[in-house]
């Protein structure tokens, strides 16, 4: 027999378990999107504690083992997040996703070791600072803004509708924040052509400053013409004037235009290089080049461009102004609260699922400031080597980073009983909606209890693992009999063949001596 028939007989249009991977299952895609105590809503019972009140967003640090559903979680909240902007269009809820950290640790390692091919990546990510993490994530959320404001549709996406109407409605200071934003954490504008574009979007213009002087460079001869005019025919007029006086006057004319074509073109170009480099400096995970940032600052007020307001030095006090600014942004769109969803740690190419390099770049971002910020909620989805790291810390670590006020989840671990309702909520989802219910226990073999079922699950530990434990059920039993014989339950040997193979080889993973 194979599957399809088993299946078939079963009104089951797919199978509910296959999928191992969040971001790839179907199956799960649906269980997640179902509405709120719906038929197929399924998620782990500590999922209310992890995403708190999405009008009040609040910080939580979850550990958890690989395939025990840290990703899942992740996609169900930003499935919450969707419904409740859907229900409060006036009291949104802006989430950003920080999990694709391939890039950002490729730069710094770079940076750090200077693009030496032999540089071990472990010791340059000893060197991350919280506000490498900050800039990160300033530089994920203002690209979210300028997709809707710089797109060309009426669709504004994270912004709502219309986004480049109601950005033009925005205060001059707001519009002004947004422009320092977008020079400062725009990765996208690699030659500072974009802030240009920013400026007209939002109909600002020049900016009063850098007119003025741009006028006197242009048009600063035609002054200088008509007073060596006057100077000329009035030394032709007035008998006595001598020449020396008139060319020394029109040499201090000249002068003074050539002074003003030199700040413009020099001196200024000069000073926003400097400015540039000390920025692109600074913020170590982006790949910005100094002179686009510099080319950006062209169109910057000159009263934001000082040190008190430009992130120049390491100090986090400049990136909490920023992320204030950005909040204030939000805020005109209807976005009152953020999330910053981190998962994925694990995987990046340069971490290779190294504990200590994990640590080196997590650790930084327990600090209790960042993360009781208000109207910005952090949920870090860690896997549990870093749980037990932690544990190691000293006294003075947890002080600082003040873990009780985190919403901490110390291990996200499932019971046979809770295995049991997720699948069989999965298997609900792969079934017709006329179809009759069946239980995940009715597949079994009548001297298959419902108990038998949950202490076999139970030993799986994940979904990952209980799904593969009832793929692995499903394929014994399908791969032992015939078509013919129309055997549509699964013996309870099978089960505890199954039973027992798959659970050595979950504590053979746990043991670090399989790989999967």
């Amino acid at each position: 027999m194979n599957i399809s028939q088993f299946f078939e007989h079963w009104q089951i249009n797919e199978n509910p378990f296959r999928g191992e991977e969040a971001r790839h299952d179907a199956v799960f895609a649906r269980v997640a999107m179902a509405p709120v105590g719906g038929r197929h809503a399924s998620s782990h019972p500590d999922f209310e504690k992890i995403l708190g009140d999405l009008s009040r967003p609040s910080t939580s640090v979850v550990f958890g083992e690989k395939g025990s559903g840290k990703t899942a979680i992740r996609m169900q909240i930003g499935d919450r997040v969707r419904r409740h902007n859907e229900q409060n269009p006036g009291a949104r809820v802006l989430a950003i996703s920080y999990d694709e950290l391939n890039g950002f640790l490729d730069e710094i390692h770079a940076r750090v070791s200077r693009g030496h091919a032999d540089a071990d990546p472990a010791e340059s990510f000893k060197k991350v600072r919280l506000v490498d993490h900050i800039d990160a994530v300033l530089a994920l959320g203002v690209s979210r803004v300028l997709e809707s404001v710089l797109g060309s549709g009426s669709d504004g996406g994270d912004l709502g509708p219309d986004p480049v109407r109601r950005a033009r409605q925005m205060t001059s200071s707001h519009k002004n924040d947004l422009v320092l934003l977008q020079a400062v954490y725009d990765r996208s504008d690699v030659d500072g052509r974009r802030t240009a574009k920013l400026r007209s979007r939002l109909k600002l213009g020049t900016p009063e400053g850098r007119l003025g002087w741009l006028a006197l460079a242009w048009a600063g001869w035609i002054p200088a013409s008509l007073a060596a005019g006057v100077l000329v025919f009035a030394a032709e007029m007035v008998t006595g004037v001598p020449a020396m006086i008139v060319q020394v006057l029109l040499g201090v004319f000249a002068l003074a235009w050539a002074g003003v074509l030199a700040k413009v073109f020099i001196l200024d170009r000069l000073v926003l290089g400097r400015l540039g480099g000390k920025i692109a400096r600074q913020q170590r995970f982006l790949a910005r080049p100094a002179d686009a940032i510099a080319a950006s600052l062209r169109w910057v007020p000159v009263p934001m461009r000082s040190s008190h307001v430009l992130p120049l030095t390491k100090s986090d006090e400049h990136r909490y102004a920023m992320l204030a600014r950005l909040k204030r942004v939000l805020a005109h769109f209807g976005i009152t609260g953020v999330l910053v969803i981190m998962d994925r740690v694990d995987e990046p190419t340069l971490v290779n699922g190294d504990p200590d390099r994990m640590k080196s770049i997590v650790w930084p971002l327990f600090n209790n400031k960042f993360l009781q910020q208000e109207g910005i909620g952090i949920k870090l989805l860690l896997p549990v080597e870093l749980r037990h790291a932690l544990f190691k810390e000293s006294s003075a670590f947890f002080q600082e980073a003040r873990l009780d006020k985190q919403n901490m989840v110390e291990r996200l671990s499932w019971t046979g009983a809770m295995l049991y309702d997720l699948c069989s909520s999965r298997l609900t989802a792969c079934r017709p909606d006329h179809a009759e219910p069946v239980a995940l226990v009715d597949v079994f073999a009548e001297d298959v209890s419902r108990q038998d079922v949950v202490d076999a699950l139970d030993q799986m530990h994940q979904p990952r693992d209980a799904f593969k434990f009832l793929y692995r059920c499903l394929s014994e039993h399908c791969s032992n009999v015939t078509g013919d014989e129309q055997a549509w339950r699964i013996p309870k040997l099978v089960l505890e063949q199954v039973r027992r193979a798959e659970s050595e080889r979950v504590q053979q993973l746990y043991r670090g001596i399989r790989p999967a």
